[in-house]
């Protein structure tokens, strides 16, 4: 029997891979397309998706390292040719003052010892890079090549650090302007990064950079596609249960194939097949907290998002876009694109697989409701559901909604709107992967949640109303809320979101599945953060 490459995880430099013989998938026939047809090019791609390894895989290219290409689609159709390579690799930490500065220099030094180049040490960061370009040229008679990885990452780091974030972009815009100044220097320009700042903002005057990240030719240029996973990896996934596999790590669309996370797929082999959250758990997205602190967003419209292009493809500092932040952090994916009456195009989203909506929604449990470790509380809402027993589920809701610290709700009136509610029970349920439909659209309106569990639909509709007085005789009796919250005879009271269900028959829609409907109509009090009034009814 063939003994196994040995997997390439945590190794982004493509020399290691071939001459340590790990198991390496052949992107270079992308490479070559990319080289051949382009020259100033953008890729956004989430974090640990393979971009520093394709780009380091370029560099290998125009160094002329034909040899180690041996055996791959590129070896034998491109005339390799060494030419002059600056390469621009933003790690380290950007949260202090002079971080970026501090990086930027060291970065230079890199570049000048190996092209044996030196700056006047009196320049700033950006005359010496406009040195490196010239007099490369000079030297080696050849063009330059410029790599750029995580072009953003000193922007992001620094983020709900006041004005740091700014001070960043101005330094970064000041370097890449460079290239604008010195392209008749240049052959080719390949910049990688999570978001897609503007080009006002960024790269000012680069009007011939090639925005790739949407397009069909290198959808597949990073991730693992289902082919790879049966071929390359299927003798590492022996008694795996590809259709679960699929299901928990598959999904990124980037127009082309539907992709794999490689960190993910590497992470579960080594781990000896054992399903986690290993790519969402390498770092915890704080600047998605701060956003979400600023909007007050309703979570479950997330289920089904339809966005237009320009959101998709903005990032803006000073007014970032939750959804757009989502999208190119890898939070959301595209489900499909279409044009819509005026023949603009429509970017429908959604989260792309199992462990990111279990884990997303983890995160949002615990901004919503300062619930660290909610395991317990996802038990008691799913059992209920799981054995239809609905007055279990509306005592673990209002257990649930008991506990929130009353801290939530200062400074804010959350409390007062439907969404908050229908957010928490959402991301509770949605974080153990059931399926589940938020603003379900029917002929007559929106169903607030639909969930399925097992051979039960159940449709849901939340209403938060006030307390009302009861008087009688001229004296105060008692509050409708103390009336509505007897848990006697459920069937003698009313409740407005139920009846809304029935009214608007949004059960219509679930008719011809062959399953049991529940219409559960749920209301909370304004004044107690709480239900007050919790109906339901089979539909026979």
């Amino acid at each position: 029997m063939k003994k196994l490459q040995k997997l390439p995880i945590g190794i982004q430099t493509f020399k290691k891979i071939v001459e340590g013989d790990y198991l390496y998938i052949d992107k270079t026939k992308i490479a070559l397309e990319l080289i051949e047809n382009n020259e100033y090019v953008f890729l956004s791609r989430p974090r640990r998706f393979g971009k520093s390894l394709f780009l380091d895989t370029l560099h290998n290219i125009f160094d002329g390292n034909k040899e180690l290409f041996k055996g791959l689609h590129i070896y034998d159709k491109y005339n390799f040719k060494k030419y002059p390579v600056i390469k621009i690799d933003w790690a380290g930490d950007f949260t202090t003052e002079n971080g970026t500065e501090i990086a930027i220099d060291r970065i230079l030094e890199v570049n000048q010892e190996r092209l044996g180049i030196e700056c006047d040490k009196e320049k700033d960061p950006s005359s010496c890079f406009e040195t490196l370009i010239r007099k490369s040229y000079e030297k080696y008679g050849e063009k330059v090549v410029i790599l750029v990885d995580e072009y953003d990452k000193p922007i992001l780091d620094a983020i709900g650090s006041g004005d740091l974030a700014e001070k960043n972009r101005k330094l970064l815009r000041s370097i890449y302007l460079m290239m604008k100044s010195n392209d008749q220097y240049i052959k080719f320009v390949f910049l990688t990064g999570i978001t897609k700042f503007s080009k006002a903002s960024i790269f000012s005057g680069l009007n011939n950079l090639d925005d790739i990240s949407l397009d069909e030719k290198y959808g597949d240029i990073c991730g693992y596609t289902q082919e790879d996973i049966e071929t390359k990896f299927i003798p590492y996934l022996e008694g795996v249960d590809l259709p679960k596999l699929k299901e928990w790590y598959n999904g990124y669309n980037f127009l082309g194939s539907k992709v794999y996370n490689p960190f993910d797929i590497l992470l579960f082999i080594s781990k000896n097949h054992i399903y986690r959250n290993y790519w969402f758990d390498t770092a915890t997205p704080n600047f998605l907290i701060e956003v979400l602190k600023q909007k007050d967003y309703f979570i479950p419209r997330l289920e089904n998002l339809v966005v237009g292009e320009k959101l998709v493809n903005s990032f803006d500092i000073n007014n970032i876009s939750l959804e757009t932040l989502l999208f190119q952090a890898g939070y959301l994916t595209v489900d499909k694109v279409e044009r819509d009456m005026f023949d603009t195009l429509e970017y429908h989203l959604r989260v792309p697989n199992k462990e990111v909506q279990m884990s997303l929604n983890n995160l949002f449990i615990d901004y919503l409701t300062d619930n660290y470790n909610p395991l317990e509380n996802m038990k008691s809402i799913y059992l209920p559901l799981l054995e239809n027993n609905l007055e279990e589920f509306e005592k673990a809701l209002k257990k649930i909604f008991s506990s929130i610290p009353y801290n939530n709700y200062t400074n804010n009136k959350i409390y007062e709107y439907e969404g908050y509610y229908a957010s928490v029970i959402y991301t509770y349920l949605a974080s153990l992967g059931i399926k589940i439909i938020a603003e379900d659209v029917t002929n007559l309106g929106r169903i607030d949640l639909t969930i399925f569990v097992g051979d039960r639909i159940y449709i849901l509709e939340f209403k938060v109303v006030e307390k009302q007085l009861i008087i009688e005789n001229g004296k105060l009796k008692m509050e409708k809320s103390e009336i509505i919250c007897e848990i006697c005879d459920k069937k003698e009271k009313t409740n407005s979101a139920l009846e809304q269900i029935k009214a608007k028959k949004y059960y219509e829609k679930y008719l011809g599945e062959g399953k049991e409907i529940y219409l559960m109509g749920i209301e909370f009090s304004k004044e107690e953060k709480n239900i007050c009034s919790f109906h339901y009814a089979e539909l026979s």
